[in-house]
């Protein structure tokens, strides 16, 4: 796993959170069943699990226990979520490139991206 840009503390991260996620190597499962869509992260900090329709909205409470409402489009082979909380709000993109799980996070003009070698 590869990760790039992640400048999060200027946008509200807490120190102990930004170090967990810093060395944190989870494996994230996305399978479909259905028009249901499943994520789920496992790792050693947290384990995670969303299921969700393309285009519906739905609450998620995210590893760093923020309670956030999302909706999530398939936008030229990319899973796009738009996840709101506090007036905030955060686009994640997924999308497979060379096999690999390619995610890209940005919020206020701050972006990380973070590459999942496929097991």
């Amino acid at each position: 796993m590869k990760a790039e840009g992640r400048e999060v503390q200027r946008e509200g991260v807490g120190f102990a959170t930004r170090k967990m996620a810093g060395v944190a190597k989870p494996n994230v499962t996305i399978s479909i069943n259905g028009d249901v869509i499943t994520i789920k992260t496992e790792s050693t900090f947290k384990n995670t699990e969303v299921s969700f329709k393309l285009g519906e909205e739905f609450d998620e409470t995210t590893a760093d226990d923020r309670k956030t409402k999302n909706v999530i489009t398939l936008e030229n082979g990319v899973l796009k979520q738009v996840q709101k909380w506090d007036g905030k709000e955060t686009i994640i993109k997924r999308k497979v490139v060379d096999g690999n799980l390619v995610v890209e996070c940005t919020m206020n003009n701050v972006s990380c991206k973070r590459t999942y070698e496929k097991a």
